[in-house]
């Protein structure tokens, strides 16, 4: 079993859409964090000044275990939002084997964007376009040793 969450890209306004959304559906912000939170990793080191203020990834909780999740898209990392790539189907598994099942699958014939692979906030995680274009993200949150 997995949950099935909409993933929302913005070009620079996630935190204004996402004060937005909150008034609409109530709920509270399990997760928040800006660009410059992340590691020193090659990309991120690269990354304008100006981009670092921006959302890395924000998770509303609206209920009934949805949330609305979202981020703001970087052309200085080669990404440009446009409608029709501007949201992703985000899947969270509830084990590692289903984590690479669904992967390996929606990758066949498509696109990989992200390969599989832990990722520093803690979870197995992978981007792919499939055959037919849709975008989908796999993240599995592992334990906490």
């Amino acid at each position: 079993m997995f949950k099935l969450n909409p993933y929302l890209n913005f070009n620079g306004n996630t935190e204004e859409a996402f004060l937005f959304y909150k008034s609409v559906f109530g709920g509270e912000f399990e997760a928040f964090s800006r660009f410059s939170d992340a590691p020193d990793t090659p990309g991120m080191q690269a990354l304008p000044e100006v981009d670092k203020s921006k959302v890395m990834h924000v998770s509303l909780y609206i209920g009934n275990g949805m949330r609305l999740m979202g981020t703001d898209v970087l052309p200085s990392m080669g990404h440009k939002p446009v409608v029709g790539n501007n949201i992703s189907l985000s899947l969270a598994p509830d084990s590692e084997a289903e984590t690479r099942r669904l992967y390996e699958a929606l990758s066949a014939g498509g696109d990989v964007e992200v390969p599989l692979e832990t990722m520093f906030w803690g979870a197995l995680f992978g981007m792919v376009t499939d055959r037919f274009g849709i975008k989908w993200m796999v993240n599995f949150e592992m334990e906490k040793k």
